[in-house]
């Protein structure tokens, strides 16, 4: 096996699976299979194909995850500059030709050909985590990450995104970016007084952001989490009350896959999507969802593993930026579910139905798998290497 510049040369597939971490394919695989069933159940009394476009997307991100992997990581991550261009420029392009699609209240799609549609917010929250990653490791690297400029450095990396996708009405993939740059930062090293002003000024700006920032709509959202108005429930609560009706009736076991007489009757409006978990709590009952809990403990442990063991500052926060990703849309689509947060449109890693998620879910797999296929940082290690393999041949000659 030979090394080459930006990557590594694998002689066949035996070889490649001796490197890769095999357990993290097969948590992220058996999700995905997982979340093609619930939705094959799911769409069984419908005229739309989510599966194939389930699937399709599954393929696509797999490959395209493979591929990465076998990139190191630092070489992808020379390539911010191009990584930012096309993450900013389709961005951007949603506010010309941007579309809103059933079931959402923002225009954030862009139509392809063929009739399917991408979300680029998806693709823009994996491009985040290598850009923000780079960032951090240089100012680590510049002894910068703790000085004032450096920390307003980082918030107007976020922002960037953050504002622009606020802007086109997605607030739920705002957040998600908010709480990517809080986790990511906390984990590198910025100091706690710069968190503790941050929250200080958020609860400071509560009212404001009330009043100005949420529309009526997003109002009611939250406020129906604490009321009993049977108005407001039939309407901004009714999905999340059809939702608690379907896991609980499932009891332990469920009705079994693909007998939910909910799910046929599409009881949950738009349960393919964020409330997928719905369909496993009434099919499956109480042990469906305690396996999705468990497969998504065991990936987020993987990853964090995999963070720990990185050999510099840039894979440790690519792993904890993916990481990130991963908690925060799980906690906030549990808790949209469940009904202790509001409906904010996050979908369920690996579950929901949604082509650009799966497809783009599957580079940050791929990143992950990328920092943990080169154990070393090529701007040090061949160098010791290769010293190493002079003294040896020096002290046991052939």
């Amino acid at each position: 096996m030979k090394k080459i510049k930006g990557g590594i040369c694998i002689q066949n597939v035996k070889d490649y699976f001796k490197r890769t971490d095999l357990i993290y394919w097969l948590l992220t695989l058996t999700a995905s299979v997982y979340g093609c069933l619930l939705i094959a159940s799911q769409q069984r009394g419908g005229e739309v194909n989510f599966l194939r476009t389930q699937i399709m997307a599954v393929v696509i991100g797999y490959t395209a995850a493979v591929i990465i992997s076998l990139i190191d990581y630092n070489f992808i991550a020379k390539c911010w500059w191009l990584i930012s261009g096309v993450a900013l420029a389709l961005t951007c392009a949603v506010f010309f030709i941007g579309i809103q699609v059933a079931g959402t209240d923002d225009v954030g799609w862009i139509r392809l050909p063929g009739g399917m549609t991408f979300q680029p917010s998806e693709l823009t929250k994996i491009c985040f985590i290598v850009t923000f990653s780079k960032h951090i490791a240089y100012l680590t690297e510049k002894d910068r990450l703790h000085s004032f400029i450096g920390v307003m450095t980082l918030i107007l990396h976020a922002a960037v995104p953050i504002g622009l996708i606020h802007l086109q009405g997605d607030d739920g993939a705002a957040l998600v970016f908010a709480c990517m740059f809080l986790i990511m930062t906390f984990a590198a090293g910025v100091q706690l007084r710069y968190f503790i002003i941050f929250f200080v000024c958020a609860a400071a700006a509560i009212p404001f952001v009330w009043s100005k920032v949420m529309n009526s709509d997003q109002q009611n959202r939250l406020a129906v989490l604490f009321s009993n108005d049977d108005e407001m429930m039939q309407t901004f609560g009714w999905q999340q009350y059809q939702g608690k009706v379907s896991i609980a009736s499932g009891g332990l076991f469920g009705k079994g896959l693909f007998a939910g007489p909910r799910v046929e009757r599409d009881m949950v409006p738009y349960q393919e999507n964020d409330f997928i978990f719905t369909v496993a709590g009434e099919e499956l009952g109480l042990i469906g969802c305690a396996a999705i809990l468990l497969l998504f403990i065991l990936l987020l442990a993987k990853t964090f593993r995999t963070s720990v063991s990185a050999c510099n500052t840039l894979g440790k926060s690519i792993c904890i930026g993916f990481f990130a990703l991963l908690a925060v849309q799980i906690t906030i689509n549990l808790g949209m579910v469940l009904g202790l947060l509001p409906v904010v449109g996050i979908t369920l890693p690996f579950f929901s139905s949604g082509g650009s998620s799966a497809a783009c879910l599957y580079l940050g797999v791929g990143l992950v798998q990328s920092v943990y296929m080169h154990p070393t940082d090529d701007r040090e290690k061949p160098v010791k290497v290769e010293i190493s393999k002079t003294i040896q041949g020096s002290i046991f000659p052939a």
